[in-house]
């Protein structure tokens, strides 16, 4: 029994710059070791425009921010009479990362890691009521980020 990622753009193709199949590694990885199994998960990249929309329609702030996730917590059996977990769908708008790299003086590959763990932690029921980094979900997810220093998901 194995996790699962599928990567999807709203463009016709990925950018250059994203290597899909280190994400998914990348993502299978940080699933693994937070010890959830048989979890698919998918995650969108997209621009501001396209996140903005969601963040107005499902939380009623109209701007873009950087990842949205949707938990979807379903639990069903696949055709092995497997039984797996979708886990839910996480959304990261390319432009806001590349503002907030900038911003925040890190590396566009660290913010997108970053924004990685933040999806899977709220898919895994974590949440934060402010981004002050007390907070036990972004304590957490800054530890996980520490052991993921050599690992590669965006192409600078």
């Amino acid at each position: 029994m194995s996790n699962s990622v599928c990567v999807s753009f709203t463009g016709d193709e990925p950018p250059g710059f994203i290597p899909v199949k280190k994400i998914e590694k990348f993502v299978l990885t940080v699933l693994k070791d937070l010890k959830h199994e048989n979890w698919d998960i998918s995650i969108l990249f997209c621009d501001d425009g396209f996140i903005r929309n969601l963040n107005k329609q499902y939380r009623n702030i109209d701007s873009p921010t950087d990842v949205l996730s949707f938990e979807q917590g379903d639990e069903y059996f696949d055709e092995r009479n497997e039984k797996r977990f979708n886990a839910g769908d996480i959304i990261i708008s390319l432009e806001t990362l590349d503002f907030h790299s900038k911003e925040f003086d890190v590396g566009k590959n660290e913010e997108l890691k970053r924004l990685l763990i933040h999806g899977i932690l709220h898919l895994s029921g974590m949440n934060h009521s402010d981004n002050s980094p007390e907070q036990e979900m972004l304590v957490l997810q800054e530890n996980l980020l520490k052991n993921y220093n050599n690992t590669i998901v965006y192409l600078e």
